[in-house]
This record gives C-alpha cells, structure tokens and sequence, in this order.
C-alpha cells in the first residue's frame, strides 16, 4: 500500500483534558516511574523518547511487550495542552511535499524543534498494517522536560492487557482481543496543527 492511498490520523483516548499515549520501557525504569507518577532516574531526560497515542502500534514496535527492554508497557495520561504543545513544536522525520515548501525550510524545522513526528501505518491486533497512518511524537531537550515535570497527570501499567490481549489473537479468539482494545477515536486536531504534520482531518 502507498503512502498516497494511508491517510495520516491521530487516533487516540481522550477525555477533554487528557489524552492517552504509550510506552514500553525495562522494569528498572517503568518500576519506579508508576511508584512517582511521572519518570525519574534511571529514565534519562537527556534522550528523546518516543510516545505512541495508537495502543496497537505500541503492541507492534513492542512485540506485545516482549521485545528486549519493552517488557512492561505503560499507559500514561497526560494534559492535551501539552500534547498540542509538543505537535507546535515538531517538526516531522520527513521532508513531505505539500507541507514544506522546499527541503532548506524542513531542515531548518529538524534543526530547531525539540521534537519529532513520525507516521506509520497503524496496526491490527494481527499487527497486519491499517489503512491509514499512527502518529509517533518524539520527545528531547524542553518537550522531555515538560513532558516530566508538567505534562503527566497519571502513569498506568497496562502489560498484563497486552498478554491478555496476545493469548487471546494466539488462541484464535480474536473478538475478545478486540473488545479489550482501547477504544480510540480521531482527535479533534487545530487546522494549524494538522496542516503541520500533513494530517487528514
């Protein structure tokens, strides 16, 4: 499938102040971070980490949290002002024509903004790809910072939902997986951000 045929959609849990994203991390990081509500050491501030709004891209880039260093996936809740702050503040992994007038400009967004978006064809719990395209929203320098220390508003481990969720696709019961799916919804995004990240709707 063409990028030209996925469209780019920000599918998420929100309520109308918090939006819903996920992580994978080691025990040793992920422990301490639900015991504070929000991550400390060993979680680094000084590299950029990846949020995932789309659960079934997290359970692909995490092999239903049993990759080496993904074995705990948590579900974080965070402001949606912060998440919009972080968008405003992107620039995409990219160069994409019809959002950037030429490379120079797109170059010259990377090199200024604290974070990244990347889109990726979202996944079914068969982890066959969708069609259309899961945000990823890389975070470094300040947007880590807010992330930390503003943005959170709570941190849930949702690794046993994951296997509950693979025993069932395994053992071929694939409606009980899907009614245990997050429901996810499109995110109502501001033109001026969708017109940023080459989004539809």
């Amino acid at each position: 499938m063409t990028e030209a045929r996925l469209s780019r959609l920000v599918r998420a849990a929100y309520t109308e102040s918090t939006i819903t994203v996920y992580q994978a991390f080691p025990r040793e990081i992920a422990e301490p971070a639900l015991r504070a509500g929000t991550f400390v050491a060993p979680f680094k501030r000084e590299r950029m980490t990846w949020i995932k709004p789309s659960f079934m891209w997290m359970m692909y880039r995490s092999g239903w949290a049993r990759k080496p260093n993904q074995g705990c996936v948590l579900r974080i809740e965070i402001r949606r002002a912060g998440f919009e702050w972080a968008l405003a503040h992107s620039a995409l992994t990219h160069f994409q024509r019809g959002v950037h007038p030429d490379r120079d400009q797109w170059r010259a967004e990377v090199a200024g903004c604290p974070v990244r978006v990347q889109w990726d064809p979202d996944r079914s719990v068969f982890l066959e790809p969708q069609p259309w395209r899961a945000i990823q929203v890389g975070l470094s320098g300040e947007a880590v910072r807010r992330y930390v220390d503003d943005w959170i508003v709570g941190i849930t481990d949702v690794t046993e939902l994951a296997r509950s969720m693979h025993s069932a696709v395994l053992d071929g019961r694939v409606e009980e997986a899907e009614r245990l799916l997050p429901a996810e919804r499109p995110y109502p995004l501001p033109a001026s951000l969708a017109r940023r990240l080459g989004a539809d709707g």
